[in-house]
């Protein structure tokens, strides 16, 4: 965007509903935060079975229980996750100082780049115990499709978590235009380097208007005049 700084505009304008949901990084965080819905609701509702001479339920991954938790686990922290990013986009536009908005982006990066991380290893983790998981231990075959889900959109999740944290890099790299952006935001009330007029009290005026002569009247100047007499030659 011309003349702003991490890819918004000057602080102050009107918040656009339109063009907020508009914005790639946006998207990506609604499209990240429906996956962590459906990974950690899927392992929820259907992640646990038992067998037909057991009333214990288990992990459906390999009947481990650390698989499920870390799915869930890693689910619902991408949820808040993301809705705090979402926060964090809509106040952006408001942000004065070039310093915290460089701060929110670089922690944008670093975040996205994290979660991106830890989906892999819950894609790998889930895939791993999904493989390793006995026909015996669950004969009916139940929760093989949440399961699968689970494992998907894990897989979808790493992508989306990437791209917002190149997203967030190229608006690291837009940089701030300084001519309109101070790197020292203070507010204007704050500031005791105000350009006021010094105050002065009413004795100061009084002395300086007593000091004040008022220039000769303009006769003396023609009195002084008249003695002078032109020759002719």
């Amino acid at each position: 965007m011309d003349g702003g700084a991490f890819g918004a505009g000057k602080a102050g304008g009107a918040f656009d509903p339109h063009a907020f949901i508009r914005q790639p990084h946006t998207l990506l965080r609604f499209v990240s935060w429906l996956f962590s819905i459906v990974v950690f609701g899927s392992i929820v509702n259907e992640g646990y079975v038992n067998r037909l001479d057991e009333t214990q339920e288990h992990c459906i991954f390999n009947r481990n229980r650390n698989a499920c938790n870390y799915g869930i686990t890693v689910g619902v922290l991408a949820f808040l996750s993301c809705l705090l990013y979402l926060a964090l986009d809509a106040y952006f536009p408001q942000i004065s100082s070039v310093k915290d908005r460089k701060k929110a982006v670089l922690s944008d990066i670093g975040v996205s780049a994290f979660w991106a991380f830890l989906w892999f290893v819950g894609f790998c983790f889930l895939t791993n115990q999904w493989q390793a998981s006995k026909e015996e231990d669950n004969p009916l075959n139940e929760g093989a499709d949440a399961a699968r889900a689970a494992i998907t959109f894990s897989f979808f999740s790493i992508f989306t978590w990437v791209g917002q944290a190149f997203l967030a890099y190229q608006r690291f790299r837009l940089g701030a235009d300084s001519a309109l952006f101070s790197q020292d935001y203070m507010d204007p009330s704050q500031d005791s380097g105000m350009p006021y007029a010094p105050y002065t009290n009413e004795e100061d005026a009084t002395d300086a208007v007593g000091t004040y002569q008022q220039p000769p009247p303009a006769d003396a100047f023609d009195t002084e005049t008249q003695g002078y007499q032109t020759q002719n030659y």
